[in-house]
């Protein structure tokens, strides 16, 4: 299995557009041999994120959230850092790469930059035109 992490930004462009790539990566990540994942971190902010900034979508997003929680594994932020977390200039990103290491992630999905240009290499961090990219050579 590819274990596959969702960061908030994807699951966002996900839920708000339905024929954006990250609702076509989350729809092929349901399918084997991917696992979907997300940490209770990405569903907090998810919900926050959603109530402050699409008040007027609140009730779209729910369902969304409803017909992810189907389908993805939820994993849980573990209390102790891990060392890597410091190459993640944002510390309320580091919590999403904890729980990523933890649960043994292949790919987390992402285009927040203070992921994308650490230096982290496990898991692999990458956008999802990116992942679409090198699913198509395959």
């Amino acid at each position: 299995m590819v274990r596959v992490l969702f960061d908030t930004n994807v699951l966002i462009s996900a839920a708000y557009s339905q024929g954006s790539v990250p609702h076509k990566v989350l729809e092929k990540a349901t399918k084997p041999p991917f696992q979907p994942l997300i940490c209770e971190t990405n569903l907090e902010e998810l919900r926050k994120i959603c109530k402050r900034k699409f008040p007027h979508k609140a009730a779209q997003f729910e369902q969304f959230i409803t017909e992810v929680l189907s389908f993805v594994e939820v994993i849980p932020v573990p209390p102790t850092p891990h060392p890597d977390e410091e190459k993640i200039r944002d510390i309320d990103d580091r919590p999403i790469l904890r729980a990523a290491i933890e649960a043994g992630v292949d790919i987390l999905l992402t285009g927040d930059k203070d992921f994308l240009e650490s230096t982290i290499t496990n898991p692999k961090i990458m956008t999802a035109i990116q992942y679409v990219q090198i699913q198509e050579i395959e």
